[in-house]
């Protein structure tokens, strides 16, 4: 397994051909057995140009999720750096709850090619299609009070529109919709959702679960008018494994500057920068009310400070409501 994900990073960062004989010889394998890995990455769907006295070389690299497709790609010290794979699942979040139980290590990532009950807010499941989405949940272990977990679904929608954006450069509007949806052109393109288990004064562990749609060009009725896919916005098939890789990159520096101060001062400005709401009117739909109001932007805690038509100021929990614009979802 660890041979195939490094013969793969190999093929890829080598200009031209790379010998059967150099890559035997560093791995201390048979060339039967170099031989064996190239097939399997043939099947799997990648070009493998074989030229014999020259070695081998890869033409072309398709839209492969792989354990090993996304491990030769990763460029982090944690995040992600232990990946289960699945190509089917219930649950990438029910997968890391019960890995993170079992003793996983910080940063372990689940990542499916398809998900049979995936969970959204409010107890919500769907089904999710195979090949064209990518579902994924971290473990998080952080040493803070569990009353700060929340944030870390705000420093997740940070790093996953930073990854996007790194992926697609400006081939969309990529935004944040408070507090954890990622837009494209003013539709749905992402959720989270952050789950934790903890004693009153203490995280066992923070499951951050992440639904991007990356090549899908059919969405159920009922959400055919608010979402949206990288593929419909762009105009162009995405892979998946590169977007995987940039947004645990974004994560692993993002995380490690909201422990600097538990907060989210650190990052505020990045934010900031990407949020829809800020300075727009919007609508709050909490459980005993609904009022309108305009937004001002978050606060350190990320919460969204809003201004009630008589001029009063006030701080949203994302817990307790749910956000939308005043004429429509954003």
């Amino acid at each position: 397994m660890k041979m195939k994900t490094e013969i793969l990073k190999l093929l890829r960062e080598t200009d031209g051909y790379i010998s059967g004989q150099q890559l035997s010889r560093q791995f201390g394998v048979s060339r039967t057995a170099v031989w064996k890995v190239i097939r399997q990455l043939q099947e799997e769907g990648y070009q493998v140009g074989a030229v014999r006295n020259k070695g081998y070389r890869i033409v072309d690299s398709p839209d492969v999720m792989t354990k090993e497709e996304i491990l030769s790609l990763m460029n982090t010290r944690w995040a992600g750096r232990n990946i289960l794979y699945y190509d089917v699942t219930d649950s990438t979040n029910l997968r890391i709850k019960q890995a993170g139980d079992e003793g996983a290590p910080h940063g372990t990532l689940a990542v499916a090619d398809r998900q049979t009950a995936g969970r959204g807010r409010r107890g919500r499941t769907w089904e999710s299609p195979a090949g064209s989405s990518i579902y994924m949940s971290i473990l998080l272990r952080p040493d803070i009070a569990p009353n700060k977990a929340s944030m870390l679904t705000l420093v997740m929608a940070l790093s996953v529109a930073e990854g996007i954006r790194q992926c697609i450069g400006d081939g969309g509007d990529i935004q944040i919709k408070w507090p954890n949806d990622i837009i494209i052109n003013g539709k749905k393109l992402v959720g989270i959702l952050t789950e934790m288990s903890s004693q009153i004064d203490y995280i066992n562990h923070v499951t951050v679960g992440v639904g991007i749609n990356v090549n899908m060009t059919d969405f159920p009725e009922e959400i055919a008018q608010t979402a949206a896919s990288l593929r419909t916005e762009c105009g162009h098939t995405v892979k998946r494994a590169p977007l995987i890789a940039a947004v645990m990159e974004r994560l692993e520096e993002n995380y490690d500057i909201f422990l600097e101060t538990e907060d989210m001062s650190g990052l505020l400005e990045r934010y900031s920068a990407l949020l829809v709401n800020r300075d727009r009117d919007v609508r709050i739909i909490g459980a005993k009310e609904a009022y309108e109001a305009h937004a001002v932007g978050i606060d350190r805690a990320g919460e969204l400070i809003v201004r009630r038509p008589d001029g009063t100021i006030e701080q949203i929990n994302s817990g307790e409501v749910s956000v939308r614009g005043v004429y429509g979802y954003v």
